[in-house]
């Protein structure tokens, strides 16, 4: 998989033999000479990593990162710090910076790569997931901005036959977070499709492959979003360039230092929770782009794509017959001229909670505009479409509605026109032209009544 990678250096011969390796990996690397730079074509030119080094005039590599963390135009852009330093404190402080790897130079190139891999992968699933949410804002069904997402407070899952070390890491990490040990990887699986938030294995466990169990937790749909952080010997290099390449989201070196452990699990909480952020935005505008926003029930748009696949499956497939009900509430506008807009609305959604309890579970309960509604049923005869419009108009008008607060009880009627699919050169249109027909008939014979339309 492929990336556009900024690497940010003020040495010019190390952005170059940086460039070279990465254009060589096939990846496309642009440049920036100093941190300020790097932070307007962050923005501009919207990377898929960034490669930064520390040690800068200006604005240092931690200042960097921390800035692109702090607007989120690109706190989603994944940063790997480079550094001559390999002192522990600036490994941490760069951690908390932001940064999501910090390599030490010389560069270990098998590192680099695998590491970039993981983060282009982790990074084109952000992507797609912040697009889906752009066109959720520009469609309106979504108006809410995320608001700070932090790490602290996570749920983890520790799976570790080393007692004493998933002791260790959880006592470290029960200052802000929530730790669970589980020592068997059955029981662990289990664990995971409950409400998680982030699991830690220990690659080297004596009773298990922490491995293929990071492999089953990435396979399994409940819970193949869900972050894993590796403890890895750094001295068994294959093995932890496996890790990243089945999915391990980050790898901790063994001996565990207790604050990059403490870094790294609040740099995946944060992500998982911004990624989850997105998923749920994205889940609300799927749902609010079908689904009428006063009543509850689906949308005109969406009973027109499932009518025209039930109707061709009725007519061209030779399936069974679709039924519809066109039904229209009697005299609404003199609840509005009456009572005000605000009982108007009262009374659509009590409507829509009765229509909804009086349909069966394959039928769908349209809102199709104003005050008239529409149920589709499949597999449905006419006949038996009738006897269902007539249970649906008993049950509104056996009891009043009640409007403000209870104080007024109103009485409301519906008319109702029934119609079936006919066979060969019948349509969408025609289905609900005869069931708003037959609609029409039954207000003309006096309202509160149902009238099914065979031809």
């Amino acid at each position: 998989m492929s990336a556009r990678i900024l690497v940010v250096d003020d040495i010019e011969a190390n952005v170059r033999l940086l460039q070279a390796k990465l254009e060589a990996e096939y990846y496309e690397v642009f440049s920036a000479p100093d941190g300020p730079t790097a932070l307007v074509l962050a923005v501009s030119e919207k990377p898929d990593i960034v490669v930064l080094d520390v040690m800068m005039p200006l604005m240092d590599g931690f200042t960097v990162c921390r800035r692109l963390k702090e607007n989120p135009e690109t706190r989603h852009i994944p940063v790997v710090l480079l550094t001559a330093l390999d002192g522990r404190v600036d490994r941490v402080a760069g951690l908390e910076a932001g940064a999501d790897e910090f390599l030490t130079k010389p560069i270990d190139d098998m590192m680099l790569f695998a590491r970039v891999r993981s983060l282009t992968r982790l990074k084109s699933v952000i992507d797609e997931l912040r697009e889906r949410e752009a066109s959720g804002r520009r469609m309106g069904v979504i108006a809410g901005v995320a608001s700070r997402l932090d790490g602290s407070g996570g749920r983890i899952l520790i799976v570790d036959d080393n007692e004493r070390q998933a002791q260790r890491v959880s006592s470290e990490l029960s200052l802000s977070h929530r730790p669970v040990v589980e020592t068997r990887p059955d029981t662990a699986l289990i664990a995971a499709r409950g409400p998680v938030d982030l699991v830690i294995v220990n690659a080297a466990a004596r009773s298990f492959d922490g491995l293929r169990f990071a492999a089953q937790v990435r396979s399994d749909e409940a819970t193949r979003s869900l972050p894993i952080l590796a403890i890895v010997d750094f001295d068994e290099r294959p093995r932890l360039v496996k890790a990243l390449e089945i999915g391990v989201n980050d790898v901790l070196p063994r001996p565990i230092d207790p604050q990059e452990l403490s870094a790294r699990v609040k740099t995946q909480i944060r992500r998982k929770r911004y990624t989850d952020y997105l998923r749920d935005n994205l889940d609300q505008s799927l749902e609010l782009a079908v689904t009428d926003q006063l009543t509850g029930l689906h949308n005109r748009r969406y009973m027109e794509s499932q009518l025209d696949a039930l109707v061709r499956r009725a007519v061209v497939g030779g399936g069974d017959p679709v039924a519809l009900l066109v039904i229209d509430i009697d005299h609404f506008k003199q609840v509005n001229d009456s009572f005000g807009h605000g009982v108007g609305d009262e009374v659509l959604r009590e409507f829509a909670v009765r229509l909804a309890s009086n349909v069966r579970a394959i039928d769908l309960a349209v809102r199709f505009g104003g005050e008239e509604f529409v149920v589709v049923m499949p597999e449905t005869e006419l006949a038996h479409a009738h006897r269902i419009a007539e249970r649906i108009r008993r049950q509104v008008a056996g009891s009043p509605f009640r409007v403000l607060g209870g104080e007024e009880l109103l009485t409301v009627t519906i008319s109702i026109g029934v119609a079936a699919s006919l066979g060969e050169g019948d349509t969408p249109e025609t289905l609900i032209r005869r069931a708003d027909e037959a609609m029409y008939e039954a207000k003309d014979r006096g309202r509160n009544r149902v009238i099914a339309k065979a031809a």
